[in-house]
């Protein structure tokens, strides 16, 4: 029996991904902090839809974090087919104002254990059937951010690291990063950004993003929606001094 991991899957677009593939009949290994939302979601997915449904409630901004749930996967036998490295934070302001410990679990959660999953999770996965892995990353990989200067960075990583990915594994895993822009999820709240330039605009729904991720997940590069596609296309023609200017006046 095989199964999708999908961390930061109790809210937002992991919520949403949750019940895409379970809809498709997938079995589900749901991760993230909040245990009694992602034991709800674990009920109800595995009553409606009739499939597996495992839900681990574990903190991913800790180090080591993501390869011990790849071990706690493999202990119970849980074969992965499909990875969705989901979770994940941002945070506004000054880089030497917010606290240093917010945004070093900021880049262990982020990359780290991103990283770390994906290490550990690969091997197993190379021997099922039509394996892949979707790393949500942002449009903000495209440029630096001002006033988000480590939520920036750390996307980048991530979007280089899935590009890279998706070459060395062509053939054997699809390795595809997925680039929202401003989405309605609970993202803005937490990272204090309800009131910014940014969010009054061209927000898409989370079930938008998700349908566009799911069908072009062979890609290595997804942008979602024509308003984002078109913003990265005239940040890649722009002088970077010009895009992180206007970065950091839509997080004003």
């Amino acid at each position: 029996m095989n199964y999708t991991v999908i961390t930061g899957a109790s809210v937002g677009l992991g919520d949403v991904f949750a019940r895409r593939f379970a809809q498709e009949g997938r079995n589900l290994i749901l991760v993230a902090r909040r245990k009694d939302k992602l034991d709800q979601l674990a009920q109800e997915l595995g009553q409606t839809c009739r499939v597996q449904v495992h839900a681990l409630a574990m903190d991913l901004a800790k180090p080591g974090a993501g390869t011990e749930l790849a071990r706690r996967i493999s202990d119970a036998g849980w074969a992965v087919q499909g990875l969705i490295n989901n979770a994940g934070f941002g945070d506004r302001g000054a880089f030497v104002e917010l606290p240093i410990d917010r945004q070093l679990n900021m880049i262990q959660l982020n990359v780290g254990t991103l990283v770390e999953l994906s290490h550990s999770l690969l091997p197993s996965m190379l021997l099922q059937p039509e394996p892949f892995i979707i790393n949500v990353a942002s449009t903000a990989a495209f440029q630096a951010g001002p006033r988000m200067a480590v939520y920036y960075a750390t996307k980048a990583f991530v979007l280089s690291f899935s590009e890279a990915l998706h070459e060395e594994l062509k053939g054997k895993v699809a390795v595809s990063a997925l680039c929202p822009g401003p989405t309605a999820t609970e993202f803005a709240s937490e990272a204090h950004m309800t009131n910014t330039m940014l969010f009054k605009v061209g927000v898409m729904s989370a079930q938008h993003v998700v349908d566009i991720g799911l069908r072009k997940r062979r890609r290595a590069i997804v942008v979602a929606g024509l308003l984002n596609r078109i913003t990265v296309f005239l940040t890649k023609l722009s002088p970077r001094s010009l895009t992180r200017k206007i970065a950091g006046l839509l997080q004003m």
